[in-house]
């Protein structure tokens, strides 16, 4: 049975917007990582649908700055339970990015905000 991955209700905002997936992209099960420009600083994100709810962060750990997976898109734990710091195995929740165990438990992942639409996954550019 095929469960769709949907986004939280959009908002109006005058924000900026990228396609970071395409449809066929775009699907639940899937983590897409992307990059997106912020203040002339390139930044680096993803996006899960998990179970059933599409979330997005900046690919950055909050112990030291490094991307949590080592480019292959590999965000969650073997049971897809928490996302993962390959480096550092820190622990974070899906749906709010708290870090649950590991070095820098307490803090949170920088959330992103996405639009699943028909002809893909957009990308809210943040303005700070």
């Amino acid at each position: 049975m095929r469960v769709d991955c949907v986004s939280a209700p959009a908002t109006p905002s005058p924000a900026r917007r990228i396609r970071v997936a395409d449809s066929a992209e775009a699907h639940p099960g899937r983590t897409v990582a992307f990059e997106f420009e912020v203040a002339g600083r390139l930044r680096a994100g993803f996006a899960a649908c998990h179970e059933g709810r599409w979330v997005a962060y900046e690919n950055e750990c909050r112990h030291i700055p490094l991307t949590l997976d080592y480019g292959d898109q590999r965000f969650f734990t073997a049971d897809e339970k928490f996302f993962i710091c390959q480096t550092h195995s820190a622990l974070y929740d899906p749906f709010t990015g708290l870090c649950v165990r590991g070095p820098c438990e307490g803090d949170r992942l920088k959330p992103l905000r996405v639009d699943a639409e028909a002809d893909g996954l957009w990308l809210q550019i943040p303005e700070n």
